[in-house]
This record gives C-alpha cells, sequence and structure tokens, in this order.
C-alpha cells in the first residue's frame, strides 16, 4: 500500500438543499480536502456544520450540488456504467450515528450484516456467507453463537459493533465513520476506537472520522479538518492542530476541552463564543465566523477569507493569515474607528 498516494480528493464540494422558491439549505459550501491511503482524516465541528452531509455525499448517499470527488482517480458519482458505481459503493461504507436506529429491528444480525454481501458477493452460497458473518462477529469482538439475535438484544456498544462488522462485510478500502461514539457511554467510547484503530492496521482501511469531540479526533487521526457553516476554515496534522491552532474557532473549540490537571484548568482561559451559530439558509457576508469572533475586523464582513497554506501542509481560512489582507485600511478590530 503506498502511504503518499491520495486515496481520496474531494475538489469545491458543493451540498445545498432546496427549501422552496426562496431559501436554499447551504450544508457543504465549496470545501476541498483529501485523504491518503490508509490515513485517518478527522472531521470536526458543531452540531449543524455539515459534517454528516459530507460524508453522506463522498458515499452517494446525496448527489452533490456542485464539485467533484475522486476516489482512487476515478469521479464517484458518475453518470455511466452502473457496475462501475457499484464497485465504487462497495469500496466506501459508512458506519452511521445511532446504533439503535442504522439497525434494522427486524432482521437478525445474521441478515444484517450478510445484506452486502448478497448485493455485492452474489456468488456466495448461504453457507459461505454464514461463515464470513461469523468470522466478522469475531473480529469485532462479538461472539457467532448470537447471529441470530435481534438488534434490541443488545447494548449500545454491541450494536454499533455490529455496525462495523456490516460495514467490513464487503471488504472495503474506505470507511466513513459518521460519529461511530457520539451515542455511547463514555467507557465503551474507548473500546470502539480502539477497535477501529486495529481493524485499519489489519485490513489496511482508510478513515473519514466525523466527531464533535476534540480529545478523541486527536487519538485516532493523522490529520484534522475543522468545519465552521459549511466551509471548512482550517486543516493541518492532529499534533499541529492541537499546538498551534491558527483559526479563532479552532482556538475557541480547544479552549473547550477539559484538562486532567485541576491547577492547569483553574488557571487557562476559557474562549466562550458569543450568539449561536447562523442559519446555513442565511450565511453572514464575508468570513461566515465573523458573527461570533472574538479578533474579528471591519473587513471580515465584507471579504470572504481564502483557504490558503500558511505554513507547510497547514491550512486556514482567516484573514488574520493573510498579508495582502491585513496590509488594507479596514483590516482593523470592528470596535475601531476608522480614521
Amino acid at each position: 500500500m503506498n502511504m503518499n498516494e491520495d486515496l481520496l480528493v474531494v475538489t469545491e464540494l458543493k451540498k445545498h438543499f432546496k427549501l422552496n422558491k426562496n431559501s436554499t439549505l447551504k450544508a457543504v459550501d465549496g470545501i476541498s480536502f483529501t485523504i491518503k491511503r490508509g490515513e485517518t482524516l478527522g472531521l470536526v465541528g458543531e452540531s449543524g456544520c455539515g459534517k454528516s452531509t459530507v460524508g453522506r455525499t463522498i458515499t452517494q448517499i446525496y448527489e452533490p450540488s456542485s464539485g467533484q470527488i475522486l476516489f482512487a482517480n476515478e469521479v464517484v458519482h458518475s453518470k455511466r456504467g452502473k457496475q462501475e458505481q457499484k464497485k465504487k459503493k462497495r469500496n466506501m461504507q459508512m458506519i452511521f450515528q445511532d446504533p439503535y436506529s442504522s439497525l434494522n429491528p427486524r432482521m437478525t444480525v445474521m441478515e444484517i450484516i450478510s445484506e452486502g454481501l448478497v448485493i455485492h458477493s452474489a456468488e456466495l452460497s448461504l453457507k459461505e456467507r454464514e461463515v464470513k458473518v461469523n468470522e466478522l462477529l469475531e473480529l469485532v469482538g462479538l461472539n457467532k453463537k448470537h447471529s441470530q439475535r435481534y438488534p434490541h438484544e443488545f447494548s449500545g456498544g454491541q450494536r454499533q459493533r455490529i455496525g462495523i462488522a456490516r460495514a467490513l462485510a464487503v471488504e472495503p478500502e474506505f470507511i466513513v465513520a459518521d460519529e461511530p461514539i457520539a451515542a455511547l457511554d463514555v467507557s465503551i467510547q474507548a473500546q470502539i476506537v480502539n477497535l477501529l484503530k486495529k481493524l485499519q492496521k489489519e485490513k489496511e482501511l482508510t478513515f473519514l472520522f466525523i466527531a464533535h469531540d476534540l480529545s478523541m479526533v486527536k487519538y485516532i487521526s493523522d490529520r484534522i479538518a475543522v468545519m465552521y457553516l459549511g466551509k471548512i476554515v482550517e486543516l493541518t496534522k492532529s499534533e499541529t492542530l492541537y499546538e498551534k491552532p491558527l483559526h479563532p474557532y479552532t482556538e475557541a473549540l480547544l479552549s473547550a476541552i477539559p484538562l486532567p490537571d485541576p491547577n492547569l484548568e483553574r488557571s487557562r482561559k476559557q474562549i466562550v463564543l458569543k450568539g449561536d451559530v447562523p442559519s446555513p439558509i442565511d450565511i453572514p457576508s464575508g468570513c461566515r465566523f465573523r458573527t461570533r469572533c472574538p479578533k474579528a475586523m471591519k473587513v471580515c464582513a465584507e471579504l470572504e477569507p481564502a483557504f490558503m497554506e500558511v505554513e507547510k501542509g497547514h491550512y486556514v481560512a482567516c484573514h488574520l493569515h493573510d498579508e495582502k489582507v491585513m496590509s488594507r485600511q479596514d483590516a482593523v478590530p470592528i470596535n475601531v474607528e476608522l480614521s
């Protein structure tokens, strides 16, 4: 496996939902990123920022409004070749957030996990599918004797393991994990994340790990992209993001993570953002974070920041790190009057 090869390339991806004649919800509004083979890219941000829509558009649950997604150098949302599209869907699977609603309550575990095999591996006999499902159950830490049970007979953590087994059934290269631990007890979350890391190593998997818990994302991700209101505002290596965040929104998110040392926790300053996240139906002009940003300038209302590389491998969309913008006369704090 070539670790330097881009498996997924997303370019200017947009996903807009038309609500009525006069309003459009801009869930994803022009984002670009790459994921290398064997890598885990963490995608973080507040609820409603468009993270899950990104994952669902990549895995072809949604059609993009515009932009391009390349998977293994092939266009994902292509209108031609049903067999090719089926192959791409097989290679890109999803683990859903809620293990309680993502599993069909009327199907046994055997039926749930083998569903993908029926669609994508029709040549397998019933006996071969049963053997495959039993192997998958043991792989994710469940007892193969429970294959005839129904989802309601399992705990939340066990159900998520079933969801992971279902995603692995068709042997994908790429998995979108959409907040896979959000609905689980804290004691179970670490077990699921450790399982995903173990499976990634054994199966040579590539992950897009979507979450709002920055502390857990740091543990599992090689790089992290921070999303706000349909846009990626910062993207860099995991360690770099925590040691040197550049975007004010990233700084605020990191300041909310509790520290294990009570003395350090008491001494540090937490950044409290004012107001609520604006509606994706009515996005602010210029920088969409300016209405809540403690460092907002007059120029932020007029000019949308470019997503640019300010240090090697460190991308940010903020005027504070754009020399051309900072030399302008209106690059002053909003509470300072221009002379």
